[in-house]
């Protein structure tokens, strides 16, 4: 197991590819010998706030997980269907090919985002708001301290996290996490091709 803390004053700031916004970037990873652009993304793990109603980038190829952390009141629409973020802290998934426009019921909102190339990586996002543990599989996970401080523990040591920072947790076999306190959101990336 190799963790490694992810200080918010680190995180870097990055236009939306749309030009829309700003994002934070949390943690990434891209094609090896690559750019780092949107080309080469194999992962990204950001917090964005979206202030007013407009449209998503179109990021063909990448499927995309999201979640609000702050507000409330976010609806994703697209042609086909509506995503109901409504309620903070629930997962939507969708995929970066399809257009989609946000509507906002209760004014701005801080959402997270995880986002993978397709075929390239396999995604999951959830919050962790009750204590209890929970089994992790070998893979890189996140864990970013949503709403004020968190703890958490991994194989019988306690880490301490504080708000709006992240715990990066690169496991080589299946391992135990626990929340002791506070609320996280738990990003799990695993490279598949």
């Amino acid at each position: 197991m190799k963790t490694t803390l992810l200080k918010s004053e680190d995180y870097a700031r990055s236009p939306w590819k749309n030009g829309g916004g700003i994002f934070t970037d949390i943690a990434d990873a891209h094609r090896a010998e690559s750019v780092k652009d949107w080309d080469s993304l194999l992962w990204r793990f950001a917090t964005t706030p979206i202030v007013a109603p407009g449209p998503f980038s179109h990021m063909p190829g990448i499927d995309r997980l999201q979640m609000v952390v702050g507000g409330r009141g976010l609806v994703l629409k697209s042609p086909t269907e509506e995503f109901d973020e409504r309620e903070p802290f629930t997962t939507v998934r969708f995929t970066g090919e399809l257009e989609i426009v946000t509507r906002l019921e209760e004014g701005p909102v801080e959402v997270v985002n995880l986002m993978g190339r397709r075929g390239a990586v396999a995604l999951e996002l959830e919050a962790l708001k009750e204590p209890g543990e929970r089994r992790l599989s070998a893979r890189t996970h996140l864990i970013y301290a949503a709403r004020g401080d968190c703890t958490i523990r991994l194989e019988g040591t306690d880490f301490s996290i504080s708000h709006e920072n992240t715990l990066k947790v690169e496991l080589t076999g299946a391992s135990t996490l626990a929340l002791v306190s506070g609320l996280a959101v738990l990003g799990s990336i695993q490279i598949v091709g």
